[in-house]
């Protein structure tokens, strides 16, 4: 089992940039596959970024390609997210969730029911 602690998150003007950051407990998190995923007010939690568990691929949902880039460093159990050029549509919560079959398996996966571990989620707001 792992646990997940986001932080970074805050508030940013549109255009802006802020790094979110997940740390990670246990000896497993280099076999995890990892994710970002956000929810907004009355909104369902969508997926953002998702890395491999060796940091080979990485993964964007469309709305955030070439804004935001996903790392990891698992000699840290750390994964990032650097979001760039923030938009006020980027605002929500952001939720860092691992997957454990990630060396199992040969794709990196986006939907909320292939991650089993999820941080508490860390607030982001762009203002225009």
């Amino acid at each position: 089992q792992v646990q997940l602690v986001e932080s970074g998150g805050g508030l940013a003007q549109a255009g802006g940039s802020l790094r979110l950051s997940c740390a990670a407990s246990g000896r497993t998190f280099s076999s995890y596959n990892m994710g970002w995923f956000r929810q907004a007010p009355g909104k369902e939690r969508e997926f953002v970024a998702a890395i491999r568990w060796s940091g080979s691929t990485k993964y964007y949902a469309d709305s955030v390609k070439g804004r935001f880039t996903i790392s990891r460093d698992n000699t840290k159990n750390t994964v990032w997210l650097q979001m760039n050029s923030l938009k006020p549509e980027d605002t929500a919560v952001y939720y860092c969730a691992a997957d454990p079959r990630g060396r199992f398996i040969a794709t990196i996966r986006s939907r909320t029911d292939d991650y089993d571990y999820w941080g508490q989620g860390t607030q982001v707001t762009v203002s225009s």
